[in-house]
C-alpha cells in the first residue's frame, strides 16, 4: 500500500508531507490540494496505491464507489452546493502524481470544457 508507494501521495499517506486533512478513514483520506485550482480544491485518495483509474478492476468497485461519496461528502461540507468531480488518467489528461485521486474542486463559476 502506502509504504512501497513512491508517490507524493504515498508521502502523505506515510506522513512524511503534511497536508491538511478533512476527512480520513480506512479506505481513504481527504485534504486541501497543496496547488489550489480553486477557492475550494480538495482531493480525495485511496490508501490502496493504483496508479490511476484505469488499473482498477471488478475488485475495487466498493472503494471507487466510496471514494465519490466520500468527495461529495467533504465537498458538502466545505459549503460547497455545486462542484466539480474529476479524475484525469495518464499524462495525456493532465494526471501529474500517477496515484488515482479526485479531485473536488468549487467556490468559483468553473466553465466547460475544462482544457
Amino acid at each position: 500500500m502506502a509504504d512501497s508507494n513512491p508517490t507524493v501521495f504515498g508521502k502523505i499517506l506515510r506522513g512524511e508531507i503534511d497536508a491538511p486533512r478533512v476527512y480520513e478513514d480506512e479506505y481513504c483520506i481527504a485534504f486541501k490540494d497543496l496547488q489550489p485550482q480553486a477557492p475550494v480544491h480538495l482531493l480525495v485518495i485511496p490508501r490502496l496505491h493504483l496508479a490511476g483509474l484505469n488499473e482498477a478492476d471488478a475488485g475495487q468497485e466498493a472503494l471507487l464507489g466510496h471514494l465519490l461519496l466520500v468527495a461529495a461528502q467533504v465537498a458538502k461540507e466545505a459549503g460547497l452546493a455545486a462542484w466539480r468531480t474529476v479524475i484525469n488518467t495518464g499524462a495525456e489528461a493532465g494526471q501529474t502524481v500517477f496515484h488515482l485521486h479526485l479531485h473536488v474542486i468549487g467556490g468559483r463559476p468553473l466553465s466547460w470544457p475544462p482544457g
